[in-house]
């Protein structure tokens, strides 16, 4: 009788109404333009990088590997939110069915905790890359390599699919404003027509836990790096520094919306839109840029990509 009634309450909630960023036209116009081609740029980018590392079998080793996955989750996580975004700023009534809410939550947080894990893994790549040179490929063989990539989409899926599960046993039977542009669990938990205090503190143990430690992890990784960098020449050291300043640049980016907004409760500040902003419209577009301007492997194979392209046509 009480699950019947519980399904009924959830029931009553079928549309969710989003805030959006601002309800200002010309700010909205602004932002759609500014946010398009962002979006863009972020296709284009990552797609390239893929595109690159698949073509040139001289990128056909761990860490491109790694980062041909952190260049498809990116796309992948921007199109959770982006185009829908987009297509609200023409729109007066920012709705989104209670379905369409679940399904961007868990691939927002599969796409999110598979990237948090990926990081960790490529902070280990470059840990065994730099202090353990002579054993690397033996260490970071292709098998291992698939390996960690299996365990990540899968450890990314397990936990969206347990915070998602979690949100969507809550009733719904009121309130029905997000104050945000997409659908996000603290959010959308908020909205619950019963105590959610138990389930926030499951989230912080959870995104939250994760978020801290994984970064943690890379922060260690990386001093160790860097204490095993003194020791090297002065033109593998600026190589290595140069790789490892980019993957702390991302992990900063990245983690630090993570921390933010899920190792606290669900109270909403000023500060959240725009830390959204970065974690799903500019991260994904600075990726590209942070890893390939800074990489001269990666720049040597785009031009000789491109290349090869401009020789078929002329022919």
């Amino acid at each position: 009788m009480e699950e019947a009634v519980l399904l009924n309450q959830t029931s009553l909630v079928t549309y969710f109404w989003l805030r959006g960023l601002s309800v200002n036209q010309k700010a909205q116009i602004a932002m759609f333009s500014m946010f398009l081609i962002f979006y863009v740029l972020t296709l284009i980018g990552n797609i390239l990088i893929v595109i690159t590392i698949i073509y040139d079998h001289r990128l056909h080793i761990p860490m491109y590997f790694f980062l041909s996955n952190l260049s498809f989750i990116d796309v992948c996580h921007s199109t959770v939110t982006v185009p829908k975004m987009l297509r609200d700023t023409w729109s007066e009534e920012k709705l989104i069915s209670f379905d369409a809410c679940v399904t961007q939550m868990f691939f927002l947080h599969l796409f999110a905790c598979t990237e948090i894990f990926l990081l960790t893994v490529m902070a280990y790549d470059r840990y065994v890359a730099i202090c353990k040179p002579l054993q690397y490929m033996i260490v970071m063989n292709w098998k291992v390599c698939v390996l960690l990539a299996v365990a990540l989409w899968t450890g990314g899926t397990i936990h969206s699919i347990a915070l998602t599960s979690l949100t969507i046993k809550l009733p719904y039977c009121g309130p029905d404003e997000i104050d945000n542009f997409f659908c996000d669990v603290p959010q959308v938990i908020k909205l619950a027509c019963t105590d959610t205090h138990v389930i926030e503190i499951l989230i912080v143990s959870n995104s939250g836990l994760i978020s801290v430690v994984c970064f943690v992890v890379l922060v260690v990784s990386y001093a160790v790096i860097l204490v095993s960098l003194r020791q090297q020449i002065s033109k593998g050291r600026r190589k290595a520094l140069s790789t490892c300043a980019a993957h702390l640049t991302v992990v900063t980016l990245f983690l630090g919306h993570c921390i933010f907004i899920y190792s606290r409760p669900s109270t909403s500040l000023p500060e959240d839109k725009v830390v959204s902003v970065f974690f799903t419209a500019v991260t994904p577009l600075l990726n590209p840029i942070i890893y390939t301007l800074r990489n001269e492997e990666m720049k040597s194979a785009f031009n000789k990509l491109v290349g090869r392209k401009e020789r078929r046509e002329e022919k």
